[in-house]
């Protein structure tokens, strides 16, 4: 009973205190790893998980910080930090956690310095003047696309692309955005749209991809890309990430587009916009020569006023000459009048036939287009009895190995979709 007395006993909070004071030396550290689970609730506060392959640390990043953290729209699952901040004790559930004061993109502050520093090298080059670089078509009918096949970029500008203006040509090399091997295949698809060819040859080439971290759009900053796009016969727009990322590609393309669909809007206008716009032409064209030729008689008519006038006025030799005057300028008036006129005749029937024709070969060339484009839809398979199988991720499944058991596929058929859950054969 006598070492039972002895024996300290804690209380929950009380031991909890005393834990919390043996975090004081973690007040201020470091901690690199990757986040999971990131949720952002209400309130504004974010928790996660940060991870490494042999452990995991519970975090919160109160609403306060995470407003004034300039990575805050790159903090999400998968994406490799380095956070600062304390450890403290989160008391009524009996665990551990970071309290994240300031969060930046692992490696981050090194890419921007390399970016930075290539900048300024091909900077000096000239290569990102823009002097050197050019207008896009006016109406571009073969558009050149290098980007990955996978995920949503490509149909996100097909899209948009055949909305605006349904019979265009799109052909894609498709290549890797990010990873090992990435620059190699952009740069090699960037050339291969321009090696000469008797049978396509591209009015305009757009290179790009979706958003992503710097890491995952640095292939668009190295070197040899930017020399590819530079080096292009073929105009091109770059189209990487979003509104705010900005890659070397960016400033050595002809035209930069916050996002894929953005640089499909820019290369193509819409279809109606510009048959309107010649229909309105035309119209101003014929209203043109006819208030032309009402100025000129009306013009006429306050001449032929004016000198009646002065010469019913008169009775001087003044009077006189006038009158003599206007014998022999009202002929001449006349035929200028008249001569103004034929001329005005002839050229309304040969420019209005002149845009009507103009007209109908650009109306042949969009339905010649759309035909050929027809053939190339990728729907038209599906209305012929085929269908396509897609994975949970959206990505077309193209072997049966590639599939488990439990997993969600979805089939496209030419009219619907058919959604099923895979089981072991």
């Amino acid at each position: 009973m006598a070492e039972e007395a002895e024996k300290k006993i804690y209380g929950v909070s009380e031991l909890t205190d005393i834990i919390k004071g043996l975090f004081k030396p973690f007040d201020k550290i470091f901690v690199e790893g990757e986040i999971s689970g990131w949720k952002i609730y209400p309130s504004g506060h974010a928790y996660f998980t940060l991870k490494d392959e042999g452990a995991q640390l519970s975090c919160v990043m109160f609403s306060s910080a995470l407003a004034r953290c300039k990575a805050a729209m790159q903090l999400k699952d998968g994406a490799k930090v380095c956070l600062y901040g304390r450890l403290d004790v989160y008391a009524p559930r009996g665990s551990y956690q970071m309290v994240v004061l300031a969060a930046k993109i692992a490696g981050e502050g090194d890419l921007m310095a390399k970016f930075n520093e290539l900048k300024e090298k091909l900077q000096g080059e000239g290569l990102f003047d823009t002097a050197r670089k050019r207008p896009l078509p006016f109406l571009p009918h073969r558009i050149a696309v290098v980007t990955s096949p996978a995920g949503a970029v490509i149909h996100d500008m097909c899209t948009v692309l055949t909305r605006r203006f349904p019979n265009l040509e799109i052909r894609l090399y498709p290549v890797k955005v990010q990873g090992p091997g990435a620059k190699e295949e952009i740069v090699e698809g960037i050339q291969f749209f321009n090696r000469p060819s008797a049978d396509w040859k591209p009015d305009v080439l757009i290179v790009g991809r979706g958003g992503g971290s710097i890491e995952d759009l640095w292939a668009f900053n190295e070197e040899c890309v930017v020399r590819a796009v530079v080096a292009s016969h073929v105009p091109v727009v770059s189209a990487v990430g979003h509104e705010t990322d900005f890659t070397l590609c960016d400033f050595a393309a002809d035209v930069r587009a916050g996002t894929p669909s953005i640089a499909a809007e820019i290369v193509v206008q819409e279809k109606e916009k510009l048959l309107r716009r010649i229909d309105d032409a035309a119209r101003r064209l014929a209203r043109a020569p006819q208030q032309a030729g009402e100025t000129f008689a009306q013009r006429i008519d306050h001449l032929e006023l004016r000198m009646t006038t002065a010469l019913r006025s008169g009775t001087t030799p003044v009077a006189a000459r006038l009158d003599r005057a206007a014998q022999r300028l009202a002929p001449a008036l006349k035929e200028a009048v008249a001569a103004a006129e034929r001329r005005l005749a002839r050229s309304e029937p040969r420019l209005l036939p002149a845009m009507r024709e103009s007209l109908a070969k650009g109306l042949r060339r969009l339905s010649t287009a759309q035909a050929k484009l027809e053939l190339l839809d990728p729907g038209s398979p599906l209305k012929r009895g085929y269908s396509l199988t897609f994975n949970a991720e959206g990505r077309i499944v193209r072997a049966a190995e590639t599939v488990k058991p439990g997993d969600r596929l979805t089939t496209r058929l030419g009219v619907g979709e058919i959604v099923s859950v895979a089981v072991d054969s």
